[in-house]
């Protein structure tokens, strides 16, 4: 029997380990100062164009955004118009501060709730509200920050070993590889449909079945690049849902992945007309005191990559998940 690793609501944090960058991501704490005299061919042209003359290697939109945060000097007085014309000759100095990509990839101590942990992988319970990957709007606080500076090899490998992620305020399990060979394992065992992934939902309504298989694929929403629709162009996503709890207008649901496209539950069961509890980007409203949608990865099964054992991990929900499903749940 492969061992069933359970744990509860609230892990101790694991400790810190040494830190570390992404090698092909550089970083720094320090700007580069720069400065240059306007030349005869930028006479009268706008400032953000001079500036761009001079750090061709960051974006217009970036270097705008440093004009307006008072990083530009124009003869040494603060220049703050991107518009404003310059004349040839004068003194430009700009403070090149990095852009919050080129930070992204650099270790922060995160507490990280590891479950499970040997020299080849790990297992954390994230906790609803932590982003995976840096990505728009979360550079810094993710999982990947988080696991550079766990430990010293996170830093060469490809997304710091995430094989897998979930959404931002989805709750539990989640494997991490921690050598190239394992991450490589771990990819080939979910692209191959040998990872069980199980997760506990909380949805509007309740389904006319007491068990379905949702066999549709999935692909971005060409409406809104937020979300992502039953396409028929879009990738093959499959979804086995059972009902395990019910009251009047909810329904508590589990369901189990056979493939991983983005958003993959929510998407179906709102196509369903069972959108998540609190799920507003597929239209679910908050209710039963959740105010994130009503998801959590409470199984992960998977082979070891190294050892070739069974591996089996339990999490169970958090207390706002939890003391929703009460409400429905009549056998309780």
């Amino acid at each position: 029997m492969s061992p069933d690793y359970r744990v509860g609501a609230d892990p101790h944090p694991a400790s810190q380990g040494d830190a570390a960058v992404e090698p092909d991501a550089p970083w720094s704490e320090e700007a580069e100062r720069r400065e240059a005299f306007v030349s005869q061919a930028l006479h009268g042209a706008r400032l953000d164009k001079a500036v761009v003359a001079m750090a061709g290697e960051f974006s217009r939109s970036h270097l705008q955004t440093l004009i307006e945060g008072g990083h530009v000097r124009l003869d040494d007085r603060v220049a703050t118009t991107a518009s404003r014309r310059v004349a040839a000759g004068q003194r430009v100095v700009v403070e090149l501060i990095p852009t919050p990509q080129s930070q992204a990839f650099r270790p922060e101590p995160i507490a990280l709730a590891i479950v499970f942990e040997d020299e080849h992988l790990l297992v954390l319970d994230k906790p609803a509200g932590l982003v995976v990957h840096p990505a728009a709007g979360n550079w810094s606080g993710t999982v990947l920050n988080g696991l550079l500076a766990h430990h010293a090899g996170a830093a060469a490998l490809p997304r710091a070993g995430i094989v897998h992620r979930l959404d931002k305020d989805t709750s539990g399990l989640m494997v991490v590889g921690k050598t190239l060979p394992a991450v490589t394992a771990l990819v080939r065992e979910i692209a191959a449909r040998e990872v069980h992934r199980e997760y506990l939902a909380i949805a509007h309504g309740v389904p006319a079945q007491a068990w379905m298989r949702i066999d549709a694929a999935v692909g971005r929403d060409p409406q809104s690049r937020i979300r992502m629709a039953v396409l028929a162009a879009g990738k093959p996503a499959m979804t086995d849902v059972e009902l395990v709890a019910r009251s009047d207008r909810f329904s508590g649901l589990r369901c189990t992945l056979h493939t991983g496209r983005t958003h993959q539950i929510r998407v179906h069961l709102a196509h369903q007309g069972h959108p998540l509890v609190a799920d507003a980007v597929y239209g679910g409203a908050p209710a039963l005191g959740m105010q994130r949608q009503a998801l959590h990865a409470q199984r992960l099964e998977f082979t070891h990559p190294a050892s070739g054992d069974a591996l089996s991990f339990r999490a169970e929900p958090p207390a706002d998940f939890a003391a929703a499903w009460a409400q429905i749940d009549t056998s309780a």
